[in-house]
């Protein structure tokens, strides 16, 4: 048998080389981001934003915040972004020994990206917001510019717009808020939060709607459920979904 010639064998070993670290560079990585060329780690999942694309089934009870904090990290985890620690966008009101809770002080200080940014580079719907007072149109600029939170940008952990307004039924925009637009709790007497959620029959809660379309097309605070049973949240066009953000 005729031994190769010596610039061959170096040759081909080169090739191997450059398909194996090619191959390395390329291979399949949380959410499909791909690593930077010479990366020796995957980069982590960039999605930090996204909406249940489930409820927990029990209409206004989510376990309180812990449970839908939980339920928000759950989902993340399935989908490769468990790294982010996550909360849930839900304000919680004042009960005896209890002071309330405001949404915005639950969610870091962003930014915050939907899944498109993870999965697809940066396009224009990537980014949901670039801070709180952004987010929340805190002056009177940012109010008049609004965030980038509308209907193709809100997406769940799938990447899945939620469907609004003129779309097939069943419509489930209504998202738990139980906030002010301002991401701060109601300091009245009424229920905003079903029983700061832990009821799935008496109480309502505050919604906002995810295309931002009707009822003042707040993404956080448009109008109240009838009740917090699943049922009364599902016969007005919700379904018991909220808002998850990466807090770090």
């Amino acid at each position: 048998m005729t031994k190769p010639p010596a610039h061959v064998v170096v040759l081909c070993t080169l090739m191997l080389a450059t398909c194996l670290m090619l191959a390395q560079q390329n291979a399949p990585n949380t959410q499909g981001v791909t690593p930077p060329p010479g990366s020796p780690t995957p980069t982590p999942a960039r999605m930090t934003f996204f909406v249940t694309s489930v409820g927990l089934g029990k209409g206004g009870d989510l376990g309180g915040l812990a449970g839908a904090d939980a339920h928000c990290q759950a989902l993340a985890a399935a989908v490769g972004a468990g790294g982010h620690t996550w909360h849930a966008y839900l304000s919680t009101q004042a009960r005896p020994g209890q002071p309330a809770v405001n949404a915005r002080d639950r969610i870091g200080t962003g930014p915050w990206f939907n899944w498109s940014f993870a999965q697809l580079g940066a396009p224009q719907n990537a980014i949901i917001s670039a801070d709180l007072a952004e987010l929340h149109g805190d002056t009177l600029v940012q109010a008049q510019r609004g965030s980038n939170l509308y209907k193709q940008s809100t997406r769940n952990e799938h990447g899945q717009v939620i469907h609004g307004i003129g779309d097939t039924p069943p419509i489930q925009h209504e998202i738990l808020t139980g906030s002010k637009w301002d991401g701060r709790a109601y300091m009245d007497n009424a229920d905003h939060t079903c029983n700061n959620w832990t009821s799935s029959s008496t109480g309502s809660a505050q919604l906002g709607h995810s295309d931002r379309i009707g009822n003042g097309s707040s993404w956080n605070s448009s109008n109240a459920t009838t009740g917090c049973s699943q049922a009364a949240l599902e016969s007005s066009g919700g379904a018991g979904l909220f808002y998850c953000f990466a807090i770090n």
